[in-house]
């Protein structure tokens, strides 16, 4: 490795003065929320309110600055699942130069329009990141384009570490900094920088569980390529990490946590809620990962990598959220066949406090006209305890109730 591509102090501040002529500055916000939660002191980063709406473009602008000219009048070209794209297109349209970007056919809207609203070339190729940069690499032999890696690069890693440099400017006593994987490029920028700074720090990756190429890496010690990926979190839906990178992340992380997408679900209710924030599944990971670390006592940094989700993923994670939390649940109710009993059941429903949604009345599930018709009605309730003080109403009034699956 060069000593260009070295990730040195030296290169971490040169990077801070460069990166900062486009950053906003994203000063961390303490969570009374997540420190009572933990029983720790919990600070969030909001990169999802950086320009671009994520952290990347701190990357992209960095290796575009340490190009040559020529290099950057060739066009630029890179893959990407949404985030790293704006950053290459936004550092393109700055430097004045074309930029073309790959993206999987998966890809939100939101990102792709934005990606296209800030001058770039958009091509959606492939189901996943890996597809989108095999594709993309293929273009830019064919056509002379530069290519930028969206994390397998040290110059990009080095933008991306800028973060450290600002938690530790804000939170000189910080413990633990929790940063979002997937290919690990802000890993490697983060967890570096801050152990050059503060060598006691505690940096910990985390990665989804349908997607947890670093955590299999480090396990076997050398890079390993998942056969398939399958997560909410499409920004870190990453088969293989770099291996450019790969020993930085051996030498400076001290751990990685991996989150089931239910529980980023979770973590989006949490967010909207008590921060009235929006933030990405792949941004969420690390405010999930609260709840798996002893944090009682400690000060801890949670990197919000991005909050770029579009309208119809927004819902359906809210609806979700919802189901987990039993705010929303389906419930089946077995009535005798005569006047008034929807009335009655209704009038249960109304003194427990429960709201109905919607109901579905079935006559022809018996012949037993004391049983003879199934009622399903679909409520909001505030949580698990009243969901089941609203069956349990029920029940004591003499109907026979069992929960179903919910389908909204």
């Amino acid at each position: 490795m060069s000593d260009r591509e070295e990730l040195t102090l030296q290169r971490f501040e040169e990077a801070c003065e460069i990166v900062g002529r486009v950053t906003l500055d994203t000063e961390l916000i303490y969570s009374d929320h997540f420190s009572e939660l933990t029983g720790g002191k919990v600070y969030l980063k909001p990169e999802n309110m950086q320009r671009t709406g994520a952290y990347k473009v701190r990357g992209a602008y960095y290796k575009i600055s340490t190009l040559a000219e020529e290099d950057r009048r060739k066009g630029l070209i890179t893959a990407s699942a949404g985030n790293h794209a704006q950053g290459v297109a936004y550092a393109a349209r700055e430097f004045g130069v074309k930029a073309v970007i790959v993206m999987p056919t998966t890809t939100p809207l939101i990102k792709v329009n934005r990606t296209k609203a800030l001058g770039a070339e958009v091509i959606l190729f492939g189901d996943v990141y890996d597809e989108s940069c095999a594709y993309a690499l293929q273009l830019a032999e064919e056509k002379g384009y530069t290519f930028i890696h969206p994390f397998d690069d040290p110059a990009v890693a080095t933008g991306q570490g800028t973060i450290a440099m600002e938690i530790i400017k804000d939170l000189p006593l910080v413990d633990i900094i929790l940063v979002p994987v997937g290919g690990g490029g802000l890993a490697t920028g983060v967890s570096t920088l801050a152990k050059l700074l503060k060598p006691n720090v505690k940096v910990i990756a985390v990665e989804p569980a349908g997607a947890a190429c670093l955590q299999a890496s480090l396990q076997k010690g050398e890079v390993v390529t998942l056969p398939t990926v399958s997560t909410i979190a499409d920004g870190t839906a990453v088969k293989t990490p770099g291996h450019r990178i790969f020993p930085y992340l051996q030498r400076n992380l001290d751990g990685v946590i991996t989150v089931p997408d239910e529980e980023l679900v979770v973590a989006f209710l949490d967010m909207v809620e008590n921060h009235k924030m929006v933030v990405e599944n792949s941004g969420l990971l690390t405010v999930a990962a609260l709840r798996h670390i002893d944090a009682k006592g400690k000060k801890v940094v949670s990197i919000l990598s991005g909050g770029n989700m579009d309208v119809i993923t927004m819902s359906s994670v809210v609806q979700q959220g919802l189901i987990l939390r039993d705010r929303i649940f389906t419930i089946s109710v077995l009535l005798p066949d005569k006047p008034g009993e929807l009335h009655r059941v209704s009038g249960i429903i109304a003194e427990a406090n429960g709201n109905v949604i919607r109901l579905e009345h079935n006559q022809f599930v018996s012949i037993n006209r004391n049983a003879a018709v199934e009622l399903r009605i679909t409520l909001e309730a505030f949580g698990t305890e009243h969901k089941k003080s609203i069956i349990r109403a029920l029940a004591d009034h003499g109907y026979e109730v069992r929960q179903v699956q919910i389908s909204i």
